[in-house]
């Protein structure tokens, strides 16, 4: 059994980035840009938010950060976004989710210019995603096809289940799958499948985002097929110092007895979702 290393994928990509963002700006003066803003003080946003800062900082890329209060209203979000929209040094538009009660998500989202929407989630990438326009793919799941590439395990003409149907994972990372590009075959599993190990026991790759501890269990699986675990819970534990230790949807232990390769929580996914973020904003300095 193989464990697929996320941090080393992403580490290797991001020295290929680093490396692509020096040649930029020798060669056309352009310092790639992102800014990312953040609204409010949710402790786990403000970690992810300083992740990206030091990740760009290491790629040689700008970063800059807007912070608002909770208190901030709608239409101040959407004038920072404006500005940066007409920002010809930002090239990237991050905005940190979820917002304050009290804001209109979509509206927020769909404000991003297209071309500067590097999390790949307005309307118009999405729907260039669908009809395999080129356009800034979704930062997990475009990690997620990486990472199934670097599992060794080609998608053509393989079956993929994939368990979740988000907006931000399932339902992309199925799509992206089902492209020329991927040409693999795709069945999408969610709460209303009465029983999900019957398609995933046929499966060659199951990518697993739930948002649920066990979703995935080693009986549920091919022998040999590649598992893809996005989830990322708390669970008790009184023999770690915090109390608790984080675990996926796919229960590890038996997953790994069956599966020819595996992503471990954490580890996994999770390193790859910042480095495609800077890999989607070298992309859109690299247009203009």
């Amino acid at each position: 059994m193989k464990l697929i290393d996320g941090k080393k994928l992403a580490a290797d990509l991001r020295r290929e980035i680093a490396e692509k963002t020096a040649k930029l700006k020798a060669a056309r003066g352009i310092t790639p840009g992102l800014a990312v803003i953040l609204v409010g003080d949710n402790p786990a946003s403000v970690s992810y938010v300083t992740a990206k800062e030091k990740a760009c900082a290491e790629a040689g890329m700008l970063s800059r950060e807007i912070r608002m209060p909770a208190t901030a209203t709608e239409e101040e979000l959407l004038g920072a976004i404006a500005a940066l929209n007409a920002d010809d040094a930002i090239h990237g538009i991050l905005v940190q989710l979820p917002l304050p009660k009290g804001f209109d998500e979509k509206k927020v989202i769909n404000s991003i210019a297209p071309e500067k929407d590097v999390d790949g989630f307005t309307p118009v990438n999405v729907g260039r995603m669908l009809i395999g326009e080129p356009c800034f793919l979704p930062c997990t799941p475009h990690g997620i096809l990486k990472l199934i590439e670097f599992s060794g395990m080609e998608t053509a003409g393989r079956h993929a289940v994939v368990i979740g149907r988000s907006n931000i994972v399932g339902k992309p990372v199925a799509a992206l799958l089902s492209r020329k590009e991927a040409n693999a075959t795709v069945t999408v599993c969610h709460t209303g499948t009465p029983d999900v190990g019957a398609f995933t026991r046929q499966a060659d790759i199951v990518v697993v985002a739930a948002g649920r501890p066990g979703t995935l269990t080693g009986d549920m699986l091919k022998p040999g097929a590649v598992v893809i675990d996005v989830g990322v819970n708390r669970i008790p534990d009184a023999t770690r110092p915090k109390g608790f230790r984080l675990v996926g949807d796919a229960d590890f232990d038996s997953c790994a007895k069956v599966a020819s390769a595996i992503t471990p929580v954490p580890g996994g996914v999770g390193p790859m979702t910042i480095t495609m973020l800077l890999w989607n904003t070298l992309e859109s300095a690299s247009r203009t």
